[in-house]
């Protein structure tokens, strides 16, 4: 079956992320290594990474992923913001090789105006920069281009635009796809009923290719689909609907990947809980 998931605080150190997800029934991890709202992260400590590793072991070495800050915008054509975006990204790869997690989600990034094709352009640019510089760590994690809603000009709503990347970058085999269910359904492609469904992973099996893809996030979605608004929603509680996600669950393409919920949730818990209930039942 996939291995359903959440993503959790790292509050009070990042190895409290596997008492939540374990305090859930989650199958699989998302975590940010830092705070992601400020450019420069802590040097992580030799205990920190000790004590991650040990809980990472005991909660069954699942499948863990990163999610880069939202502030990294490797669209960013100002040398100056580029080269912070860069730093910082490259921050993130390092991190996450001396924890040794195996995926870093990251949004392409804006263009900001000047246009989706100059914008590629400038993405694979930064991109590469980066990789380069952590091209001899190992082990060396895969980056994960997360689906956009298309708000604004944000890039990565239309498969074709992450399938350009995947081609013209110099180091594809480091890099793969996060496919959001609600960002996907907000930039057009519909995911019920059936012929929906086929007809938007033929699209991306055509521009991307299914084994590119290797991690989902699953939200519904507050907005309808092509709205180009990102508003996550519990599991059945948008307008994807139940039928999505059942086909989804039920995709022999997709049955051993990790796909974690980035939804709204109390101290407690209990919305992850919920939601994670509601996937379950919908696995044949």
């Amino acid at each position: 079956m996939p291995l359903l998931g959440a993503h959790q605080s790292i509050a009070g150190g990042l190895h409290l992320a596997f008492d939540r997800i374990d305090q859930v029934g989650g199958e699989s991890l998302q975590i940010f290594t830092a705070n992601q709202r400020r450019w420069n992260s802590p040097q992580l400590q030799a205990d920190e990474i000790r004590r991650f590793q040990q809980r990472w072991q005991e909660s069954g070495n699942m499948p863990v992923a990163s999610h880069a800050s939202y502030l990294i915008n490797l669209a960013a054509v100002d040398p100056k913001k580029a080269g912070k975006a860069v730093a910082a990204f490259v921050d993130e790869l390092q991190r996450c090789q001396l924890l040794g997690i195996p995926y870093v989600v990251i949004h392409p990034g804006s263009h900001g105006g000047i246009g989706v094709g100059a914008g590629l352009e400038q993405v694979v640019t930064n991109l590469d920069s980066a990789l380069e510089q952590t091209r001899l760590s190992a082990p060396s994690p895969v980056v994960l281009l997360e689906t956009t809603a298309g708000q604004g000009t944000s890039l990565g709503s239309r498969f074709e635009e992450l399938g350009r990347i995947l081609g013209e970058s110099r180091f594809a085999s480091r890099l793969g796809v996060c496919f959001d269910t609600c960002h996907v359904f907000a930039a057009g492609y519909s995911l019920a009923p059936a012929e929906d469904y086929v007809r938007t992973f033929a699209e991306f099996e055509a521009h991307i290719g299914c084994d590119h893809l290797h991690f989902f996030h699953l939200n519904d979605s507050l907005k309808p689909c092509g709205s180009r608004i990102d508003r996550h929603a519990h599991i059945g509680e948008g307008m994807i609907g139940l039928e999505g996600f059942r086909r989804l669950l039920n995709d022999p393409r997709f049955r051993e990947h990790p796909m974690t919920l980035e939804t709204d949730k109390g101290a407690d818990l209990a919305e992850d809980i919920e939601n994670l209930r509601r996937l379950r039942e919908l696995i044949d």
